[in-house]
């Protein structure tokens, strides 16, 4: 019975000495209700004057970020990113938002998250950072850098990066006539808890 109450004593200090151990090295959560994702794809094609670029956002379901030991980490529920398209009727976008989580594009039912895992945090001025890292989409791996800026309690990060990348075909209508660019710009905006 000693026994077991030792070992109990020990595993409370040791799990104290842990959340200790993080406050100390500044690890903030992220807070969910505030934070997001846009994603902006960019129309292509011959016929690009009768398409639209699309912005898709999602919240950040969760993470984590560190100033005093510099790392962020980013997970974000695929099913979760919403078709914004403004001049589009109801129906269309509809249409986009089905096909961007079905199987030609993100696949969300085989591939729910979407996850940012930083490797290297580079300060590059007051309130600003570039963060190599390692973005998971559709269950593939690619390394991406993010321009991140600081500002009244918000960290705002821009990544481009290529659907290609990531086992994705840009969507194409009209026998290409009207595309989606390869290119694609991910944006966030995170706050902490």
């Amino acid at each position: 019975m000693l026994r077991i109450r030792l070992i109990a004593i020990f595993l409370a200090i040791a799990a104290a000495t842990m959340v200790q151990a993080a406050d100390s090295a500044g690890t903030q959560a992220i807070d969910p209700e505030k934070s997001v994702i846009t994603v902006t794809v960019f129309k292509a094609g011959l016929f690009s004057a009768f398409g639209h670029n699309h912005e898709i956002t999602a919240p950040i379901r969760s993470g984590s970020f560190s100033q005093q030991a510099p790392a962020v980490s980013l997970t974000i529920n695929a099913r979760d990113l919403k078709v914004m398209d403004k001049d589009i009727s109801d129906k269309d976008r509809a249409e986009i938002q089905q096909t961007m989580l079905g199987p030609k594009v993100l696949d969300s039912e085989r591939f729910p998250e979407i996850r940012f895992q930083s490797r290297q945090v580079e300060r590059s001025g007051q309130g600003k950072w570039i963060i190599a890292g390692d973005l998971t989409v559709r269950g593939q791996t690619q390394p991406v850098k993010v321009v991140v800026t600081y500002q009244a309690g918000h960290y705002r990060g821009t990544a481009e990066v290529k659907q290609k990348d990531f086992g994705i075909t840009p969507v194409s209508a009209a026998g290409g006539a009207v595309k989606t660019k390869n290119e694609m710009r991910i944006e966030f905006d995170v706050v902490g808890k």
